[in-house]
């Protein structure tokens, strides 16, 4: 007789979504699992069956909002430059904590912690396509895809970072501002 499955994928999606929350929230040397556990309603057993520990915990915490980036960057891909732009900052918007969780920092100290390279450099690859294809298109001038996708991201995401961060004045149109940007991006590499 097969033992029942008792930490099923939805007990899994939400301890990654309540590290991730945690996290942004403590930071990584406040956070335990047991605090994980009980937020997700669940037990420390769970994360120790599903993950093995608290690196392993935090590595996929970090993964799984990767992958969730990835999927939205390819989602919009279609849409060329302009597209992945505004997915990016949408994506962002509606996952700050992932957001944080990946590109804010707060996992440096934790040597044994940090995104699978695969899992990272994969959501990056719909940007790399698109810069590719623009150039193929004459869109876009010629130059390394890597390097003109590395500048075309730290655009994007300073903007999107300074948003998250509330650099700013109560009425800011960041959507204004970050249109503006994908439009300056657009016109600087232009050929």
């Amino acid at each position: 007789m097969a033992r029942p499955i008792v930490h099923d994928h939805l007990v899994q999606q939400r301890l990654l979504a309540v590290t991730a929350d945690l996290v942004d929230r403590d930071g990584p040397a406040r956070v335990t699992l047991r605090d994980v556990a009980s937020a997700a309603e669940t037990s420390t057993t769970a994360i120790y069956s599903l993950f093995g520990g608290k690196a392993q915990l935090l590595t996929a915490a970090i993964d799984d909002g990767f992958r969730s980036f990835g999927e939205s960057q390819r989602a919009a891909a279609e849409g060329g430059l302009p597209n992945l732009g505004r997915a990016y900052r949408t994506w962002a918007l509606e996952h700050p904590a992932l957001y944080r969780l990946m590109f804010g920092g707060a996992l440096a100290s934790y040597v044994e912690c940090s995104p699978t390279p695969d899992v990272a450099s994969d959501s990056m690859l719909p940007l790399v396509e698109a810069v590719t294809s623009a150039q193929e298109a004459g869109r876009l001038r010629a130059g390394d895809p890597m390097v003109i996708a590395m500048a075309i991201w730290g655009q994007v995401h300073g903007l999107v970072s300074l948003e998250l961060a509330q650099m700013n004045q109560p009425d800011t149109d960041w959507a204004a501002i970050y249109d503006a940007a994908l439009d300056g991006v657009a016109r600087a590499w232009a050929p």
